[in-house]
């Protein structure tokens, strides 16, 4: 299984081919190259291939900036292969103005969409725990998510380390089971206007 930080490193050079493979396509059709970069190519679907089943070995944030760069390729890659059908079927324009506006409008789109909280994080995040100790990984998803929220929500705290939120998840579990009698505490990341949220309650 990848580390957190090869899985980074996976993405920054996702994200750099799918840059590159814009450049390179917009050099082949404008008739600057003679070939398409079939070889970055290879590398963007094998990169798709190995992620579509390395999706629970990232974390909260990893998956979402994961899935805008899918997006993004799916995108270019649809108005390449519609520009090369038109290219081979002799129907192409000499320029490429028309897909060029057309991915600069997908690109701001994206932009705009990393500018706000995650869909995860507006709908709300939740998880259910009985013993926070015994149940890492689940806490770790929610650190993870609330980190996230907040750093899309444009709302970076530097001091909330990893074992601060285990403690905390822990005291307030063991609190509202003693106080409410239950067996399960709920914990949920919501965003509300601009503020992120976690909210503990019983789990009904």
């Amino acid at each position: 299984m990848p580390t957190t930080s090869e899985i980074d490193a996976d993405l920054n050079l996702f994200e750099k081919d799918i840059r590159q493979l814009k450049i390179e396509y917009e050099q082949f059709f404008g008739g600057g190259k003679k070939r398409p970069p079939s070889e970055i190519e290879w590398r963007l679907e094998t990169m798709l291939k190995r992620y579509s089943d390395r999706g629970a070995s990232m974390n909260y944030s990893q998956r979402f900036r994961y899935g805008n760069l899918v997006q993004m390729y799916s995108k270019f890659r649809d108005i390449f292969r519609k520009r090369m059908r038109q290219k081979e079927e002799g129907t192409v324009q000499r320029h490429f103005g028309a897909a060029a506006r057309e991915i600069e409008k997908e690109r701001a789109r994206l932009q705009a969409l990393a500018s706000k909280p995650p869909a995860a994080a507006q709908t709300p995040f939740a998880i259910s725990c009985k013993d926070p100790d015994q149940e890492v990984k689940k806490v770790e998803e929610l650190f993870e998510a609330f980190r996230a929220a907040k750093e899309q929500a444009g709302e970076k705290d530097k001091s909330l380390s990893r074992e601060a939120f285990q403690r905390f998840v822990r005291q307030k579990t063991d609190q509202i089971k003693r106080q409410e009698s239950a067996s399960e505490v709920e914990y949920v990341v919501t965003v509300e206007g601009k503020h992120v949220r976690l909210k503990a309650r019983v789990k009904s």
